[in-house]
């Protein structure tokens, strides 16, 4: 993980103009090989921007703007997305903003934040969830490095509520991070903060197993039903 040193130890005369994209996540029956997202990982390499997309737009924008950018980026997308099909608008104009997250839902009761698969799941955790009353925001965080605390923060100020769903192992994860960065802020939360993520053990090749491990739509349900009692 040279890469995003170059600039750093050459004093600013060498960038790295590379993109890397990698898709991972679990949902494909391939067990513990090749069933993760990986992307918090990646936080540990400072200088290193890392974008995830949660739809297909986001995909488009985050890609391209990754291939303009002049330093490395790498962009995850999730396998259970690939062939999942949504609104997309090309051109120039609709290149992401680096370091910016998307409220894909506004909402007044909750703030869930999620990314990749997630994204989707938290969507349709506020549908079912707006017949009960519950009004939902959520944001696709879009950029784990720049990360956009700025939206984040404005939302919880507003609802007052958090939710963060991520398909990985929580410590050491960007929802973790989200977290403790609101603590440290004493952001006004009238509820514990509630995180939505993968049990620690490995991915199982049972179908059923694995299914239970990934996040569903209900659980996240679940965590925003709790945050509101």
């Amino acid at each position: 993980m040279e890469l995003p040193r170059w600039r750093f130890m050459s004093g600013g005369q060498t960038s790295a103009p590379v993109t890397v994209r990698a898709s991972g996540g679990g949902g494909g029956r391939f067990g513990a090989q090749t069933s993760s997202t990986g992307e918090s990982w990646f936080l540990q390499f400072y200088g290193l921007k890392i974008a995830v997309a949660g739809s297909p737009q986001g995909a488009y924008g985050l890609l391209r703007a990754a291939i303009a950018h002049n330093n490395p980026v790498v962009v995850f997308d999730h396998k259970a997305m690939h062939l999942r099909k949504g609104p997309l608008v090309r051109g120039d104009d609709r290149l992401a903003e680096i370091g910016k997250a998307v409220v894909v839902r506004p909402g007044a009761d909750v703030t869930v934040v999620a990314s990749l698969l997630m994204v989707h799941r938290s969507l349709e955790a506020a549908e079912a969830l707006a017949s009960e009353g519950i009004d939902v925001e959520v944001i696709d965080i879009s950029w784990l490095r720049p990360l956009d605390m700025a939206t984040v923060s404005a939302s919880v100020g507003r609802t007052g509520r958090l939710v963060v769903a991520e398909e990985q192992y929580h410590d050491g994860g960007w929802g973790a991070s989200i977290i403790s960065r609101l603590a440290t802020a004493a952001a006004p939360l009238a509820t514990p903060p509630v995180a939505v993520s993968m049990p620690e053990i490995l991915i199982s090749h049972s179908p059923p197993l694995e299914d239970a491990m990934i996040p569903s739509a209900e659980r996240i349900a679940e965590a925003v039903r709790s945050v509101c009692r």
